[in-house]
């Protein structure tokens, strides 16, 4: 099953604590509400897309934050949840399930409130549901950042190929050889060799592996829009075999037929890297991209031990 969103968790959660009224261990309460949710063991091995965390744990753990803010429970200490007496006095109010509205209250009109063990229960001040957002963010804010990560390579990665694209084809063969030693091939830079031209036989480049070049692997790079066929690919496998060679890298822009990489996949040493797998070895190698550094703090609890 879908793991419910984060606001689904508030109501869970709140009942869980309820029921606990001197507090229970923050584990405990996430897999209390995990079972109250119906959750399987499945649905619990579910990872971010990170995968440092578990989402129904990621996503429980927000829900409590937005019960803080709210001033109806608190973390008296690391890993540790109990309901204020706010807290006690609105479930006792609210006996039955929340209603929709009222999660998304909870939800979203303490989004900007500010988090400290001193602050009075604020309960009252809920903004009126007319000023909220129309649309309620089911997202836990670490969902929404990794999300918006994964739209940011996505879009940066088709500018890449629109850029590989528009330039000549010696960039790109230069471009590849770039990445295969930013990917720590060849002892240095020199060792990556660009031979493209007439009578190349197929073959752009050429990396040794060693000082010596006594072991090298051959590179062919295609800056393509339409797809690679086995063809292609046979006749890059040809000229690696008029070289005695028994490692190759074919790279392109574009994508591969189903049946170049069936042939492929029969020929040992030979490796395909289509567009989507190029840009994405860009991305992670800093080449041809410039990488900003975003601060996300997280606490310490080692720095907190006594």
């Amino acid at each position: 099953m879908p793991i419910p969103t984060y606001d689904q968790w508030i109501d869970p959660i709140l009942r869980v604590l309820q029921q606990s009224p001197e507090g229970i261990a923050a584990s405990a309460a996430h897999d209390a509400a995990a079972r109250a949710l119906g959750l399987t063991e499945e649905d619990r091995a579910e990872l971010l897309p990170s995968g440092v965390q578990q989402v129904y744990k990621n996503r429980a753990g927000w829900a409590h934050d937005r019960l803080k803010r709210a001033g109806l429970s608190s973390s008296p200490r690391r890993g540790f949840w109990r309901l204020t007496e706010a807290g006690s006095d609105y479930v006792r109010a609210h006996p039955e399930p929340l209603i929709p509205s009222e999660i998304a209250r909870l939800a979203e009109a303490f989004n900007q409130v500010r988090l400290s063990t001193t602050a009075r229960p604020i309960i009252a001040d809920l903004i009126p549901i007319a000023t909220l957002p129309s649309t309620l963010i089911h997202e836990s804010p670490d969902e929404t950042l990794e999300r918006a990560v994964s739209e940011i390579r996505d879009s940066v990665a088709a500018e890449l190929i629109d850029s590989i694209l528009s330039a000549s084809p010696r960039f790109f063969e230069n471009l590849v050889l770039d990445l295969l030693h930013a990917m720590g091939y060849g002892t240095s830079r020199t060792d990556l060799q660009r031979v493209g031209g007439t009578g190349d036989e197929g073959i752009d480049g050429i990396i040794s592996l060693d000082r010596l070049g006594l072991e090298k692997v051959y590179v062919q790079a295609k800056r393509w829009q339409n797809s690679v066929g086995r063809p292609d690919v046979q006749g890059f496998y040809g000229a690696l075999r008029g070289q005695r060679a028994n490692k190759g890298v074919f790279i392109t822009t574009s994508a591969f037929t189903a049946q170049a990489i069936d042939f492929a996949g029969s020929i040992e040493g030979l490796v395909l890297v289509d567009g989507q797998r190029l840009a994405a070895l860009l991305i992670e190698h800093g080449v041809g991209v410039a990488n900003r550094a975003v601060s996300v703090p997280k606490l310490d609890s080692d720095y907190f031990e006594e």
